[in-house]
């Protein structure tokens, strides 16, 4: 091993904290050992958001006309789709993702910032309605310091989604990834200053949850913070927000029902169904991990399921032809297992998959085979905790009063898919469902220009769209007298 890669605090090169081991980034597609990380603790994050909270008041970046703010995130996406070749291997050698996938990440990331650049400049201050002889306007300001603290199954579109718009409201923003991806983070950072962003306004820690998260969320110069991963996590992070008095954006947990009615195009919704939970090893926020079937189309509808998942090919992510990679760490794939034992012994039908690959090539990697259970309830433990693994769940339901009942018990609230030919139902189903984002006849169709986000215990607020840079602003009302 090389020294390991530094992190980014003020534009500057630094090396780990004395005391706080290297993180190694492991490919879990070969268990081989990629590099190493210098990682953060509780002195290094003080360091960066004194920083960061130094570029804050200087407002420079806040002050900047809008149009200079918006060209420089347009250069951070010009940056990413040179690099995108190097960009999309370092995902893929961190987490698992096949190929293609991750390209097409690499361009979403900075389709982010070129979104957001546009939105700060067309974006401005609203006057409002005077009540008297006077004018009244609202402006909106920058928190200050903002903590990013990013998973690890898409790090390269979860970091834009976060850096983008707080970058696009005025903010400095400290970035601390997942200690199993940390070098997409600090790529984009380095990015960032080519691009022309004034030091100090992206800090990029790598570091462990509990030395360098805990310290980041707690620090009293961090104004807002933006987390997306467990729900447990995230109930600990809004637990020291509340006691700061911080606002917090929450992108949580998911357990997504997806639905097929008789009278929908079967081909389509079983092909939308496979793409849903094995694309990424189901290692997303939104997979359509609980597939509810109408009764009376089940066995179609399982049985064309069952040929796709037996044929979707398991292989290493940059393997022409790979359709699903593994999942991103060892210990993730141990998780999974975990769960589908459980279910087995406690009486769960494995109709798929429920085991390692045999194939040789991949013996020394962390993959898992696409999972179909079936032949329990809606309340089984497997169908009722995020497993963020290639397992779905099959549960059949007879009419749409029973659907929503059965989708709607669970504490999540995150997605959810349905496919009817009938639109008047659709519209029923998708008012009446306790998800954030409802696809008809479609799925994991997603728009930077959409707001997203969880019900229950999948979150709090909104990302993307217009209001996700409003997200990072509080309003201020500005009064001026007329008499």
């Amino acid at each position: 091993m090389t020294q390991p890669h530094p992190l980014l605090i003020a534009g500057q090169d630094r090396g780990g904290e004395q005391g706080i081991a290297a993180l190694l980034s492991v490919n879990p597609a070969t268990g081989a050992p990629n590099h190493e990380v210098a990682a953060a603790g509780a002195a290094l994050v003080d360091e960066a958001v004194c920083n960061a909270a130094q570029a804050v008041r200087q407002r420079s970046w806040a002050q900047m006309l809008p149009m200079h703010r918006a060209r420089i995130l347009h250069g951070m996406a010009e940056r990413m789709e040179r690099d995108s070749e190097r960009l999309a291997r370092l995902q893929m050698q961190e987490n698992g993702k096949v190929w293609s996938e991750c390209v097409k990440q690499v361009h979403s990331a900075a389709a982010t910032f070129r979104y957001y650049g546009a939105v700060c400049e067309a974006t401005g201050a609203e006057v409002t309605p005077p009540r008297g002889s006077y004018l009244s306007m609202t402006a909106y300001e920058p928190y200050g310091v903002v903590a990013a603290i990013t998973p690890w199954n898409s790090p390269l579109t979860m970091e834009a989604q976060k850096i983008a718009p707080a970058l696009a409201a005025g903010n400095a923003v400290v970035l601390k990834p997942s200690e199993v991806t940390p070098s997409t983070g600090l790529a984009v950072g380095r990015i960032a200053l080519e691009a022309g962003l004034p030091p100090g306004l992206l800090n990029v820690l790598p570091g462990t949850g509990a030395q360098a998260g805990g310290a980041l969320v707690a620090h009293p110069l961090v104004r807002m913070v933006s987390f997306t991963g467990g729900t447990e996590s995230g109930r600990r992070i809004a637990e020291v927000a509340a006691r700061k008095l911080m606002p917090v954006a929450l992108e949580l947990g998911g357990k997504s029902p997806h639905i097929v009615f008789a009278d929908a195009d079967l081909d389509a919704a079983v092909a939308a169904v496979a793409d849903g939970i094995f694309e990424g090893s189901g290692q997303s926020c939104v997979a359509g991990s609980r597939l509810f079937v109408q009764r009376t189309v089940l066995d179609q509808v399982v049985g064309r399921l069952l040929e796709r998942a037996r044929a979707l090919r398991v292989d290493r992510p940059d393997a022409p032809g790979a359709q699903m990679g593994p999942l991103a760490s060892f210990a993730q794939r141990d998780r999974v297992e975990r769960m589908v034992e459980a279910a087995r012994a406690a009486g769960a039908e494995i109709l798929a998959g429920g085991a390692r690959p045999d194939a040789s090539h991949l013996g020394a990697g962390a993959y898992y085979l696409p999972t179909v259970i079936a032949g329990i309830s809606n309340s089984a433990r497997i169908a009722q905790e995020e497993i963020f693994g290639p397992v779905l769940c099959v549960l059949p339901f007879d009419d749409e009063d029973d659907l929503v009942a059965q989708a709607n018990d669970s504490a999540f609230g995150l997605a959810s898919g349905v496919w009817t030919a009938d639109y008047r139902r659709a519209w029923r189903v998708a008012r009446a469902l306790e998800a954030g984002t409802v696809w008809i006849n479609t799925y994991k169709q997603l728009s930077v220009a959409t707001p997203f986000g969880g019900f229950k215990d999948s979150g709090l607020g909104r990302e993307k769209g217009v209001g996700g840079m409003r997200l990072y602003q509080q309003p201020k009302g500005i009064y001026f007298a007329m008499e």
